[in-house]
């Protein structure tokens, strides 16, 4: 078969960006120098979650886990000399998402692009947020309004993008079932389109060219046969739904349209060159079924459970996708599973499960409903810890973590500090009084807007009415608004929302017989309890910062429960500041932080000097996340009590471990109670 009758490959991304918006443009360049065919763009918190570089809640973040961009200027760093109406940029943003498309939008106009031949994807599925990444800003109700006039709006001006991007990758990473997954990005995709079509705004005779883009962002875990059948019984469900509850008659306008980021739950820090075999795994089951195939494909570094790759990191990963693509003959058939039995029973199964459990939550009032009453949080909560006590247990295997840990040492990871990148901590100050620059002389030509900006004072007028809000979030843009003004305008119209934390309402899902580890430390809490004359032990549990990863804060908060702590969880985004009043008020025995983005060298040590300044320098702090080993010693050297990484996965050993310390610093002798 010669190379003209091959399909085309999928569009190949690596999520990238860091520090700054020049050093993320030349990151860009090289990828794309490298045969990169898309471009897919990771924000730093700050900007995700509406917050300048200079805001309390944005210390230690800056530039993290992705790029800064708090105005119209970085956004041209950003994309200089990348012709935008070339490109297809995927940009995985949520609460702020009007935002970045409309800096994007500018940004292409200035190039001399026609807006009506952008392509790309914003990702902009804010439920999700609610259930796992955190970087929600406003209620459900304003949220999802944002999303419809950005869908709207985009359909409209910029009919080849893809406005938003419903993601079922992250319902997986906090905890998933394949039914759940489907069940709730399906009920997430009803929630939009009944928004969309009952806000006026787009004819009855267009209902399908919103249908038509409407995409999808999944993740492929490593049990390979499972994840191939979920996409086919996605893209059935998706067919169904669009063609019974909206009336969409045209097949191509009903296509389940997808990208896929292979998982990053199941990467390991426990022997990571295991990963790259996950990896390939997982890409697999998106590739393989040519009936099922992604649009878009973009993997995970080896070494992502270490810290942030480094460029030949994110090469590997590319050259992954290059050597199934044009070395394999994958491309030159028809779907290979077409017929199989055993395939379609799968299929079939996940479908109707999925139906059924799409209807549970439309008897609810919906996807929304199901966020404000708690129950898609406590059903993830729960699967995830189901997930977790099966491998404590040793039912699910994981090689190199709970079975064939013996292992060689690895060149890989001989110098674990040189085997990922690090951000230079220089670089926040450096964006802040960048930040602030801009600020001084935006109000020069060709600006010239006094303080309050009269783009806001529109903005906010919008918001409190009934129209699209895309033409003032343009305006902002030009003229000259930074990311926390457009962001704190509308909070002070929309106000902010904490979405529930799903932790009191989960089930146990270890048990405690005697016998069990569980039950050596439910007596290890009872006797440090009785010895203190407490009633019972204290644990707060902390998210410092803007990481909404919150998902393993929620299982140490679930286990310390069963294990018979009183646990203190207030959910994401608090500041040092906050985090100590409570451990106070609350009289606790120990404050547990957990933080995956980084910010820890900062934000760890200022919750250990605040207890201290407050009298209070004998509470315990143990510190969790991905948190490299130079990183782990310099806290352990502050006062950090004890450092657990993702190689750390008995929850019940944790647990054990925290009583431990919280009887050393009461100076009371160990327990010989095996844990």
């Amino acid at each position: 078969m010669t190379e003209r009758q091959k399909d085309r490959p999928w569009l190949m991304r690596t999520y990238a960006g860091h520090s700054t918006a020049e050093a993320s443009n030349e990151l860009y360049r090289n990828n794309l120098a490298k045969g990169q065919t898309g471009l897919s763009v990771a924000f730093d918190l700050p900007t995700q979650t509406g917050y300048d570089p200079d805001h309390i809640l944005a210390r230690g973040e800056v530039g993290r886990v992705g790029v800064p961009v708090s105005h119209l200027g970085d956004m041209r760093r950003l994309f200089q000399d990348i012709p935008l109406e070339q490109m297809n940029t995927s940009m995985t943003i949520n609460a702020t998402a009007m935002w970045l498309l409309a800096m994007y939008q500018v940004v292409a106009e200035e190039q001399g692009a026609d807006i009506t031949k952008l392509q790309g994807t914003t990702q902009n599925d804010i439920v999700k947020e609610y259930l796992s990444r955190g970087t929600h800003v406003f209620p459900p109700g304003p949220s999802l309004r944002l999303t419809t006039d950005m869908i709207c709006y985009t359909v409209n001006n910029i009919p080849k993008w893809n406005p938003i991007n419903i993601c079922s990758y992250h319902l997986q990473e906090a905890g998933a079932t394949p039914v759940q997954e489907i069940a709730y990005a399906m009920s997430t995709a009803i929630a939009v389109l009944d928004s969309v079509f009952a806000s006026g705004q787009i004819p009855d005779d267009r209902k399908g060219d919103v249908v038509a883009r409407i995409s999808f962002f999944v993740n492929a875990g490593v049990r390979f046969v499972e994840e191939m059948c979920k996409m086919r019984a996605f893209g059935r469900i998706w067919d169904r739904i669009t063609r019974e509850r909206y009336g969409i008659e045209d097949a191509k306008q009903r296509r389940f349209r997808y990208g896929v980021q292979v998982n990053s739950l199941g990467l390991t820090e426990a022997q990571p060159e295991n990963n790259v075999q996950r990896i390939v795994l997982e890409m697999l089951a998106v590739t393989l079924s040519k009936d099922a195939r992604a649009r878009a494909v973009q993997l995970p570094a080896w070494n992502e459970a270490l810290g942030l790759p480094r460029p030949w990191d994110q090469q590997w990963s590319l050259r992954i996708q290059q050597v199934l693509a044009h070395e394999s003959d994958l491309l030159e058939y028809e779907d290979i599973f077409a017929g199989s039995h055993v395939i379609e029973a799968k299929v079939s199964s996940l479908v109707e499960e999925c139906l059924a459990e799409i209807d549970r939550i439309q008897e609810m009032g919906g996807a929304l409903a199901a966020v404000e009453s708690g129950y898609l949080k406590s059903q993830l909560v729960s699967s995830h810890a189901e997930r977790r006590a099966r491998i404590e247990a040793g039912e699910e295997k994981i090689v190199g973590v709970n079975c064939y840990e013996a292992t060689e040492p690895s060149p890989l990871t001989a110098d674990l500090d040189g085997a990922i990148m690090t951000v230079d901590p220089a670089v926040e100050a450096r964006v802040v009084a960048a930040l602030k620059n801009w600020r001084d002389t935006r109000y020069q030509p060709p600006f010239n807007h006094p303080r309050p900006c009269k783009a806001l004072e529109k903005l906010k007028e919008a918001a409190k009415g009934t129209g699209n809000l895309m033409e003032a979030t343009l305006e902002c843009v030009r003229s000259g608004v930074t990311t926390g003004e457009w962001s704190e305008a509308l909070r002070e119209v929309f106000g902010e929302f904490r979405a529930p934390t799903g932790v009191s309402s989960a089930p146990v899902a270890v048990t405690a017989e005697e016998g069990t580890p569980l039950a050596a430390v439910r007596e290890k809490v009872a006797r440090t309890a009785a010895d203190l004359s407490s009633g019972r032990l204290r644990l707060l549990v902390g998210k410092p910062g803007l990481d909404g990863h919150s998902n393993g804060a929620e299982q140490i908060a679930v286990r310390a429960r069963d294990a018979g702590f009183e646990v203190v969880y207030q959910g994401i985004r608090l500041t040092p500041e906050q985090i100590v009043s409570a451990a106070l008020a609350e009289d606790v025995h120990c404050v547990g932080l957990s933080i995956l983005s980084g910010s820890h060298a900062e934000l760890v040590p200022d919750v250990l000097v605040r207890l201290r300044e407050a009298g209070a320098p004998d509470i315990p702090v143990i510190a969790g996340g991905i948190i490299p080993p130079a990183d782990a010693e310099e806290l352990r050297k502050a006062g950090v009590a004890a450092v657990f990484t993702p190689k750390d996965f008995g929850i019940t050993e944790i647990i054990g471990r925290i009583v431990d310390e919280i009887r050393k610093a009461n100076k009371l002798d160990p327990l010989e109670v095996p844990a």
